[in-house]
């Protein structure tokens, strides 16, 4: 968060995708008693302070909203949470028409889904619904979490397109605005799995300013305060800062050539690792 801003009561926490959900991807059973069973999401839960605290599951960026949020509506029972309510909106209309902030008022925890993060953005910016639950982070103690896009489009600058077959071209990682929840900060989720590290640092070489994070799958950030990052789960984030990138072929863009960059830095952080995400740009050295 900027300087202007007051620091957030609430909590981040942002899943590299592919979180325990209670079931291995073969669906077949497994040991309910395992200590490491739906961390992630027992985390979310624990955020709120709450043992049984209202959850609401937004799944407006999918286009099988009701089974994804079967899913967690079924992990959330495991975890002994009753509350849990279902929000999707097929456009912006039906956001203008009805936000649902009653719900958002309400809620202990909010959860972004997966899906395609544009129609987050596209849907709910600007609206009323995106400001009351931004006002409820920074001066309320609520829980916001997302995974995979609904991660990705918690902070700004949002990735939207630019997948490993051409993210080595200059010009061709598209970024666009995000929720901002986090302001200079990349999120890319999927991160080592999917091999987004150029994809990443092409956003950071042209905004130099912010910092990327990368998240692996079945991890996440918890992120207190609006800056105070720990690492959780099972794999790696990768972080990226570019203050000190000297030379970079990024004025050659526009003539589809491979990224050149010099000095990125680069963090690797594991399951118990911190993280002081900077507010602003260290002096060049």
């Amino acid at each position: 968060m900027s300087k202007e801003c007051p620091t957030p009561k609430g909590a981040l926490l942002i899943i590299g995708g592919k979180e325990d959900k209670g079931e291995d991807e073969s669906q077949e059973e497994v040991n309910p008693k395992d200590p490491n069973r739906l961390d992630i999401l027992k985390k979310f839960i624990d955020l709120t302070g709450k043992p049984n605290p209202v959850v609401e599951i937004i799944t407006s960026a999918s286009s099988e909203g009701d089974e994804s949020f079967e899913e967690y509506r079924k992990a959330f029972e495991d975890l002994k949470v009753e509350n849990v309510g279902h929000i999707h909106h097929n456009s912006r209309e039906e956001v203008l028409a009805n936000g649902l902030t009653e719900r958002i008022e309400n809620a202990d925890a909010v959860f972004f889904a997966g899906g395609d993060q544009l129609k987050y953005t596209s849907r709910y910016g600007g609206t009323q619904f995106l400001t009351r639950l931004k006002e409820r982070y920074i001066y309320e103690k609520i829980v916001v979490g997302g995974t995979s896009a609904g991660a990705m489009m918690l902070s700004t600058p949002m990735i939207y397109a630019g997948n490993n077959e051409v993210q080595e071209i200059g010009g061709e990682v598209k970024i666009t605005t995000g929720m901002e929840f986090l302001k200079d900060v990349c999120i890319d989720t999927h991160f080592t799995k999917r091999g987004r590290f150029v994809r990443m640092a092409q956003v950071i070489v042209t905004n130099p300013s912010s910092i990327g994070i990368g998240i692996g799958e079945n991890t996440a950030i918890v992120v207190r305060n609006g800056l105070e990052a720990e690492v959780l789960g099972a794999g790696l984030v990768i972080v990226i800062d570019g203050f000190h990138i000297g030379k970079a072929n990024v004025e050659d863009f526009t003539e589809k050539k491979p990224v050149s960059i010099r000095n990125l830095r680069v963090h690797i952080l594991a399951p118990g690792d911190q993280y002081l995400i900077p507010q602003v740009n260290p002096p060049h050295r």
